[in-house]
């Protein structure tokens, strides 16, 4: 059962992962708008530092590819250049418009991925702008107003070509340029304008003088001839004006008639034409429309499958993490309890070994000292005892000393009988305190034991 389980779990598990990567494709795949630039950058592989698509669509990897796009609107730049030095050292001015854009070329494009790439608009401009005026400026000093002024369209030509070239390093490219005017601050253009304008009137002049005179002559000769021409078409026209106008007339009915053919043959091929196109579209559009709503249902029961299977993969993980959980958890707790009693049996273990040893080592201590005090006593055990209880004398005075000395006497009365004995009935009431304590002597011969002589001796009539 545990197999068939993990088994379940694993091609779920593999089920999911395969449903989380369709969609992670799915939600990732980025398209590429007519009028933007798709930059993909991060881990492109052979594509350099950035792969950049205009057009299609691309997916987009998550944790090792992100994604950006470059605007492809126009972008038109006012150029006032003042005081620029023309090739005859004559400062001019040249006001302009340059309309530029991202190029879409390849390499430009790339270019563009590395340089602009997240760039404000108006930041763009002024770079441009700054290119552009340079660009300008060179172009103006190596020409000289004649030619500027003359052959405007040789000079925007030049300026286009290296604006463009040096815009090509940053991504972009020019679209349109427009110089509206060019005014020096000499006047020398406005002095060209007059000479050449003097030059125009004195030749015009001129060719309107001997235009006339060719006319005169001209027209002297064209009426001569136009006499002699007309005498000569009447003359003619008389003859066969009868036969022309007969074959006019078929002419112009045969033409009518073939027009008429024409027309007739034109307005069907028209009507069948437009029939056709008619059919071609209403089939298109009939495909077209049962083939949006295939592709809706389908991509709606895709959906709803991926997130069935997702609910259930879910659940499945839910809940195999929780009895994971519950397994691990009573795995911890009874070890814990394991550890808890072992310790605690090891620690009595330690207790009672420990105090076993303590007592068989006071065991042996002292069944050693007692079996030396016997030896040291010639072998008698009696003796040996005895040394004991003298060795223990001292303590039993000193415990029947404090007996004494711990009683509490706030205070004594003794009444006197006045006997005028040697010793007074004080004295006598302290001798009988100290003879109400047990003797040593009797105390020895409760434990069995007869004191040597040396330490006194017990009078038998004392009471």
């Amino acid at each position: 059962m545990v197999a068939e389980a993990l088994a379940l779990i694993g091609i779920a598990l593999l089920v999911f992962v395969l449903l989380v990567t369709v969609y992670v494709a799915t939600s990732r795949y980025k398209l590429a708008p007519s009028d933007k630039i798709l930059v993909v950058y991060g881990n492109v592989k052979d594509k350099g530092s950035a792969a950049c698509y205009h057009g299609g669509g691309k997916i987009v990897w998550p944790l090792i590819q992100h994604y950006a796009y470059l605007d492809l609107k126009p972008m038109t730049i006012s150029i006032d250049l003042e005081h620029a030095l023309s090739q005859q050292n004559i400062r001019i001015n040249v006001p302009s418009t340059f309309t530029i854009g991202i190029s879409t070329q390849p390499s430009v494009m790339k270019n563009a991925a590395e340089r602009l790439l997240g760039l404000p608009v108006p930041q763009i401009e002024d770079m441009a702008k700054e290119i552009i005026f340079g660009q300008l400026r060179l172009t103006v000093a190596s020409l000289t107003i004649e030619q500027i002024n003359q052959d405007r369209e040789a000079f925007l030509e030049k300026v286009s070509t290296n604006v463009d070239t040096e815009l090509h390093k940053i991504g972009l490219y020019l679209i349109n340029v427009n110089i509206t005017d060019i005014t020096d601050e000499a006047d020398y253009i406005a002095s060209i304008g007059a000479k050449a304008a003097a030059v125009a009137i004195a030749d015009a002049t001129v060719d309107r003088a001997e235009a006339a005179r060719d006319g005169a002559v001209g027209k002297a000769a064209a009426d001569r001839d136009r006499e002699i021409d007309v005498a000569k078409a009447q003359a003619e026209a008389s003859k066969g004006q009868k036969a022309a106008e007969a074959d006019k007339r078929v002419f112009v009915q045969q033409q009518e008639a073939l027009a008429v053919e024409g027309e007739n043959v034109s307005r069907a091929d028209i009507a069948a034409y437009n029939a056709d196109l008619a059919e071609k579209e209403a089939e298109a559009l009939r495909r077209s429309e049962v083939a949006r709503r295939n592709a809706q249902a389908e991509i709606e029961k895709a959906q709803y499958e991926f997130e069935g299977q997702r609910l259930r993969a879910e659940e499945i993980a839910r809940e195999e993490v929780s009895k994971q959980q519950i397994e691990i958890a009573a795995e911890a707790e009874a070890e814990r309890q394991r550890r808890i009693a072992k310790g605690q049996a090891d620690a009595i273990l330690a207790k009672y070994n420990a105090e076993a040893e303590g007592t068989k080592a006071v065991l042996e201590a002292k069944a050693s000292g007692y079996q030396s005090l016997v030896k040291s006593a010639g072998g008698d055990p009696k003796a040996a005892a005895t040394l004991l209880m003298v060795e223990k004398i001292e303590q039993l005075v000193a415990r029947q000393t404090e007996a004494i000395a711990n009683l509490k006497i706030d205070k004594i009365t003794v009444w006197d009988s006045g006997n005028g004995g040697e010793s007074g009935s004080t004295a006598n009431f302290v001798s009988s305190l100290i003879k109400s304590l047990p003797p040593v002597h009797d105390v020895a011969k409760m434990a069995g034991v007869d004191l040597p002589d040396y330490l006194g001796s017990m009078n038998e009539d004392e009471n």
